[in-house]
């Protein structure tokens, strides 16, 4: 088959039968691209996920751009991402063009209340499963605590902090340490 027409379809059936957005679409995106397909590793998916999390766009999408592009190039890229947008656009297009009010719709409203269940089990798999396959230094068990506890506060608070910000100070954290661990080698190798 040819490659951009399998990332198409990929990517349609993510896109199709995943609700809740990006952070609930990764362990489906691992599950295919990783586990099944094997385009990419289980590390290049970790690597995509804080990269796509940081650059302007949904995470989704981002992801199913980065994978296309590894595989196919740029034509990849466009029919992933092309694929991952098509549900959505129609679902929503098609919803809002037949039904004025389709929450009130009772079945729809407890459908909904289910999915939302769905949702977070897919966000805590992917946190788990990154969790897994996370290096087991010190400094990143440190990170990954104090942003969890970071997040838990603000969330429970309500308070108003971005979570680019946080991103921002790990990798300040952790760019201060690998810097100070190499001034220290280095001045080990001098003497």
């Amino acid at each position: 088959m040819n490659r951009a027409l399998d990332l198409f379809l990929t990517f349609v059936k993510i896109g199709l039968f995943t609700f809740g957005g990006g952070y609930a679409m990764i362990s489906v995106i691992e599950n295919h691209c990783v586990e099944r397909k094997k385009w990419i590793t289980h590390d290049e998916m970790m690597n995509l996920t804080v990269i796509a999390e940081s650059t302007p766009g949904p995470i989704a999408i981002n992801c199913a751009t980065f994978v296309g592009y590894r595989i196919a190039g740029f034509r990849g890229a466009f029919f992933s991402t092309l694929g991952v947008v098509i549900p959505s656009f129609l679902i929503i297009l098609c919803i809002s063009a037949f039904l004025d009010h389709f929450l009130d719709i009772v079945i729809v409203a407890n459908a909904f209340q289910g999915i939302k269940v769905a949702v977070g089990i897919l966000i805590v798999d992917a946190a788990v499963n990154m969790m897994k396959k996370m290096s087991r230094k010190p400094l990143s068990i440190i990170i990954m605590l104090g942003s969890f506890t970071a997040t838990l506060l603000i969330t429970i608070f309500s308070w108003t902090f971005s979570t680019i910000s946080m991103m921002l100070i790990a990798a300040a954290v952790s760019l201060l340490y690998y810097t100070i661990k190499e001034h220290g080698k280095k001045e080990s190798r001098g003497k």
